[in-house]
């Protein structure tokens, strides 16, 4: 019987699942095990294309989820706005499942039938940054790439000869290379969040590599672990006081890691250079709205306030459909980086946004029912 709380390390009973999975496939099963059991009607996966590119897709077919196993570090899609009027089962980062629980509160996603399988991340990367990196870093071709992975700080790629390459992220983000800025200041690492919190940090002895830590974070996490288990598609044991406590110091490492980053990225700005420097961040700003067909937690359709404003006779120093989307998402704003990657003129919207939103702390810590202290919105736009 699956409790809230319990921690558990499992791994998937079916062979092909278990060796083609990061971690021994147990998301993969449980997600499965959802859709088999009748507990959701859909399940949002990644289709592989290859390690560079997939493609989201909801799915009600037990094999496609099955066929879906393995980390892709280097395709930072958000998933949430997969999961609108829908009863579905997903896996998710972090900032995914905040933008779900946005989602939420907007009454566009029921959370009730939602069943979020979250995961572990340390960062996601841009795939064309990435290939660029394996060849000037790693004299490695992209096209021989066929796994990826994280461990003890290092990114290491697996070829098709079966060598295995690594480097640490601190050198390749010198470099400037490595994670997605976002990622970097991000301090929400274990997905506690979700239904399920999952990865491979606490995993030890014969078991690292192979098998899936696993937190049992509400009723519905324990619904899910134990449908899993029920159907076969999982075997589960308790995971050992060393195995919380390595994967709580990995966690505290990653956490302490992103503060002292956003300190580096966000540095301080004086009050009478404040509104000079966002002009001339948006000044190349071309109107083009990708930023805003992208947002995961943007629930306003094509009738919103921000868009009355997305106009070629907007021709204020600064665009008041920037100006608006600042303000409208002051309070919302996950920090996910897909406005920012999408940009054609390279504008860093995710940082800009950051700086008006709610300090990043406890935006990021929010779960349903938080009390988040909101200081007066107006003192929260000019910090």
């Amino acid at each position: 019987m699956a409790n809230v709380g319990d921690m558990v390390v499992g791994y998937a009973t079916d062979e092909n699942v278990r060796s083609r999975g990061a971690s021994g496939g147990l998301v993969t099963a449980v997600l499965a095990a959802a859709l088999e059991k009748g507990l959701v009607e859909n399940v949002v996966v990644m289709k592989h294309i290859n390690e560079f590119e997939a493609v989201p897709i909801i799915t009600d077919n037990v094999e496609e989820v099955l066929a879906s196993t393995g980390s892709l570090h280097s395709v930072p899609v958000n998933l949430a706005k997969y999961a609108v009027g829908r009863k579905v089962a997903m896996p998710a980062k972090p900032c995914d499942v905040q933008a779900v629980i946005e989602q939420g509160k907007r009454e566009m996603i029921d959370l009730d039938n939602t069943y979020i399988v979250g995961l572990n991340c340390g960062g996601s990367m841009h795939p064309i940054t990435t290939k660029k990196m394996l060849v000037e870093m790693y004299d490695i071709d992209p096209e021989d790439v066929i796994g990826e992975e994280i461990e003890k700080g290092k990114l290491i790629f697996k070829t098709k000869n079966g060598e295995e390459k690594a480097i640490a992220i601190d050198e390749l983000e010198e470099a400037g290379f490595g994670r997605r800025e976002s990622c970097r200041f991000c301090t929400l690492k274990i997905p506690v969040n979700a239904d399920l919190a999952c990865g491979n940090w606490g995993v030890i002895g014969d078991m690292a590599g192979n098998a899936t830590f696993c937190q049992v974070m509400n009723e519905k996490g324990a619904k899910l672990l134990e449908n899993a288990i029920e159907a076969g598609r999982i075997e589960v044991q308790p995971a050992s006081d060393k195995a919380i406590a390595i994967r709580d110091k990995v966690n505290s490492v990653m956490e302490d890691l992103g503060s002292y980053l956003e300190k580096e990225i966000f540095p301080e700005i004086p009050d009478e250079e404040r509104m000079q420097y966002y002009m001339d961040q948006m000044e190349n700003c071309i109107d083009c709205g990708a930023c805003k067909e992208v947002c995961p937690v943007c629930a306003c359709g094509e009738d919103s306030k921000c868009t009355m404003f997305h106009s070629l006779v907007d021709n204020y120093k600064m665009s008041m459909y920037h100006l608006v989307r600042f303000m409208h998402l002051s309070d919302s704003c996950i920090a996910c980086g897909q406005c920012s990657d999408v940009c054609p003129s390279d504008i860093p919207i995710t940082l800009l946004q950051s700086r008006f939103s709610i300090p990043s702390q406890r935006r990021r810590n929010y779960q349903p029912g938080m009390n988040l202290d909101t200081p007066p919105f107006f003192e929260v736009m000019l910090k």
